[in-house]
């Protein structure tokens, strides 16, 4: 089945039928018509809809992003499409900043296809369930979100882990289950400083923060049954923008140009948009050291609308 799956993800895209030509009316006396009013969003407010609709942070915490450098492994798949897939994921990942992992690397973003969603996402989850929940306040989206996971069906279905994490060291700013100082793990005295990572602050300020949200680890897993439609650029695409940002699964995307379309339309999604690029762009571009969650999002917004405008001064060229 696999082999049958790569076939058909290797295969161009089906061509859209040129649609008939409208029928010309009649020549009659003109008719009047009632004054109609229009109303439409501005692309500000567009743009903004756009960013709310599709960024999922974990709970309190602001959007996540990886971390200097991925690397990306794909299992089930035949050698030459999950090789592409690997290609095409480091590629948007290199022109978004971001360094991809050599030959031989451990890979921190893991896409797995399968027959059978559920029952994947499932044994994943039962087998490595530390994994998927590490027990740090804001590391993941919570236990309601992890069974819809291995619960609602869709024909890609992702999970990731971020790490609160200090700007200045590097260090996880987190306790996790079974945090003890050596001298203290067998010798509970009351004092929770011994069981809590110890932050160093450089400079207090009601304005920023050491603090920032590193993405470190996603499983992907694709249902080859409901993805045999696109093309393996398509289906690239796609799990490049789910894994490189938080995205809401349940977003409602139609009204924008947006790869998160695919499943719906096809036709008219070959690959990442310009949306897409430049919400990426703006997610690595924000300064992610201020207090104000809604500032990472400004950016995002910002950066959509340089894209647009860029996009516009070209097609008036």
């Amino acid at each position: 089945m696999i082999g049958v799956l790569a076939a058909m993800m290797l295969t161009a895209a089906a061509q859209v039928q040129p649609g008939q030509a409208a029928s010309e009316a009649p020549q009659d006396a003109p008719t009047r018509l009632e004054d109609v009013t229009i109303t439409g969003r501005s692309l500000e407010r567009m743009i903004g809809d756009f960013v709310a609709e599709v960024a999922e942070p974990n709970r309190g915490r602001r959007l996540a992003r990886w971390d200097r450098s991925i690397c990306v492994g794909v299992a089930n798949l035949r050698a030459e499409t999950a090789q592409y897939i690997v290609d095409r994921v480091s590629t948007v990942a290199g022109d978004i900043g971001l360094r991809a992992g050599t030959p031989g690397c451990t890979p921190n973003l893991l896409v797995v296809a399968t027959a059978d969603g559920d029952a994947a996402a499932r044994a994943l989850v039962t087998e490595s369930r530390r994994a998927f929940r590490m027990g740090g306040a804001g590391m993941d989206r919570g236990m309601a979100a992890l069974t819809d996971f291995q619960e609602t069906d869709r024909p890609v279905r992702w999970w990731q882990v971020a790490m609160p994490t200090d700007s200045e060291t590097g260090m996880r700013a987190t306790r996790l289950s079974g945090d003890c100082q050596a001298f203290e793990c067998n010798a509970w005295d009351g004092n929770a400083m011994g069981y809590a990572p110890v932050l160093s602050i450089s400079s207090a300020s009601r304005l920023n923060t050491q603090i920032v949200d590193n993405i470190f680890r996603t499983v992907v897993v694709v249902d080859v049954d409901e993805v045999s439609d696109l093309t393996v650029q398509q289906l690239a695409d796609y799990i490049a923008m789910v894994s490189l940002a938080q995205i809401d699964p349940d977003a409602d995307t139609g009204r924008y140009a947006t790869i998160l379309n695919v499943f719906d339309d096809a036709a008219n999604t070959p690959g990442l948009t310009n949306w897409d690029l430049a919400y990426l762009g703006g997610l690595y571009q924000a300064e992610r050291t201020d207090q104000s969650r809604a500032a990472g999002r400004a950016e995002i917004e910002a950066s959509i609308g340089r894209a647009h405008a860029r996009a516009r001064a070209e097609a008036d060229e």
